[in-house]
């Protein structure tokens, strides 16, 4: 029985989808205006294994992550950049989704832009204009009245004093209260603004995915997630705004993963402890870098640093090594979920999508598989950590695979050891040995066994 945990009510809670067999799932996606940092590569990476594990267990899931095209963030920065706004996006929504790829993240089944669905927004504030939650201000913009709406704060677990005097809340004179957030911007000379019944002008943030999540799942969905920093105010507002404009509950299950820490501080651009994932993916396989997220429970934080990578790598490397020297005994028949391995592999994912637990158990099953020289254990390896997007390449594919651009390159590497060949039957042992440095130097670690000299990278 698979239970989350719901941090609208701040405790584990059976699933029950609103249609039994179909699954509902909305994720708050990245605003593009630079490079996916880590912090996003664990929203990606996260919910890819919950979209999977959903997916394996028989439900049928619409997944939807969105993408912020416009907000201030942008227009400043093609501003800087001297370019066209969609220019600028839709460059880095080409990265992000190289990005993505790299990682083994599957494509949403929807992946929205917030341009494309402006004029949805725009009957979702009248709606909440027709029932006395928004107002337009003196400066023109059209702000939602947060004291009008008795739930605000539930999701955050604060009262409304409290969130008056947190140090988020923006002041803003031409606001009724300081806690009211904008729906409707008005234009500013120079900014894209779209015609609209409170004059020229473009969304705020928050309103963009009410409107989207609405349209593409419904009023009422099952669950909605994104990073820990979001809870508060973007999904407070977000319940606020749909559930002020159609009535009834917005969505069941509130799910927010932790966040990335460097040296045990939150990165930040502000700190200098930022790192892009094209940063990561210079020194690193992108399923190091995977199964490093995945190997920590979504909602606890995530320490990056070398050590923590270099053990990650060491790690995965031992699972392929396994499917390396103990040949999976492929079969047709679906995972019998009922087999030992499998169910304590089950029960992890189950209790809140543990990708912690169910890892340590692909230890435990490559341990026995290794011990018994078993192929369908190591079979049943290679399945299960597909289940978690890990472990489908072939053995020498991953250890040999090259990182980034550096790396020498195979027909090189070959040519090497061909020369190291000849050296040994030619007894001239001291080249050999040179050889074999030559090729440690270069991260290459050779390995001699009956049936010749294989190799693989560091």
């Amino acid at each position: 029985m698979l239970t989350i945990f719901n941090s609208l009510k701040r405790e584990k809670q059976v699933f029950t989808p609103i249609e039994p067999g179909k699954v509902k799932m909305y994720v708050c996606g990245m605003t593009v205006y630079d490079y996916c940092h880590l912090g996003h590569a664990r929203v990606m990476v996260s919910f890819d294994a919950i979209y999977r594990w959903l997916k394996a267990s028989g439900y049928e899931v619409t997944y939807v992550r969105n993408i912020t095209d416009i907000d201030d963030k942008i227009i400043r920065r093609a501003a800087e950049n001297g370019e066209p706004i969609e220019a600028l996006t839709n460059r880095f929504i080409a990265a992000m989704h190289e990005d993505a790829a790299a990682l083994g993240v599957q494509t949403p089944d929807h992946e929205p832009r917030a341009t494309g669905f402006v004029p949805q927004m725009q009957e979702l504030i009248r709606r909440l204009e027709a029932n006395g939650l928004a107002y337009r201000a003196i400066d023109g913009d059209v702000n939602y009245a947060v004291r009008k709406f008795e739930g605000y704060g539930k999701l955050s677990g604060k009262s409304l004093d409290d969130l008056r005097a947190g140090e988020r809340v923006e002041v803003d004179t031409t606001k009724h209260d300081p806690l009211d957030f904008v729906l409707w911007k008005h234009a500013k000379p120079g900014e894209p603004a779209w015609p609209s019944p409170w004059g020229e002008g473009r969304p705020g943030w928050h309103i963009e995915c009410s409107a989207m999540s609405c349209q593409l799942l419904g009023k009422h969905f099952d669950i909605h997630g994104g990073g820990q920093d979001l809870q508060f105010p973007h999904h407070e507002n977000e319940i606020a705004q749909s559930e002020g404009a159609y009535g009834g509950p917005f969505v069941n299950y509130w799910m927010h993963n932790g966040f990335v820490r460097v040296d045990n501080e939150k990165m930040s651009k502000s700190l200098g402890n930022f790192f892009t994932i094209r940063d990561v993916l210079k020194a690193y396989d992108p399923e190091v870098v995977r199964f490093f997220i995945l190997r920590a429970h979504y909602r606890s934080p995530l320490n990056h640093s070398d050590a923590h990578l270099n053990d990650a790598r060491a790690s995965l490397d031992t699972l392929y090594f396994t499917l390396r020297d103990v040949p999976p005994v492929e079969t047709d028949a679906a995972i019998d979920w009922t087999q030992p391995f499998a169910a304590r592999f089950k029960a992890a994912m189950d209790d809140d999508f543990d990708t912690h637990g169910a890892i340590a158990v692909l230890f435990e099953l490559a341990h026995e598989a290794r011990r018994g020289t078993d192929g369908k254990l190591s079979a049943l390896l290679k399945r299960l950590g597909g289940v978690l997007g890990l472990l489908d390449r072939a053995p020498l594919e991953y250890l040999r695979a090259p990182v980034g651009e550096a790396g020498m390159s195979e027909a090189r590497i070959e040519a090497l050891i061909a020369q190291r060949i000849a050296a040994k039957q030619a007894r001239d042992f001291a080249g050999a040995d040179r050889l074999r440095e030559q090729l440690k130097a270069a991260g290459i670690v050779l390995e001699d066994g009956p049936q010749g000299t294989t190799w693989r990278r560091a």
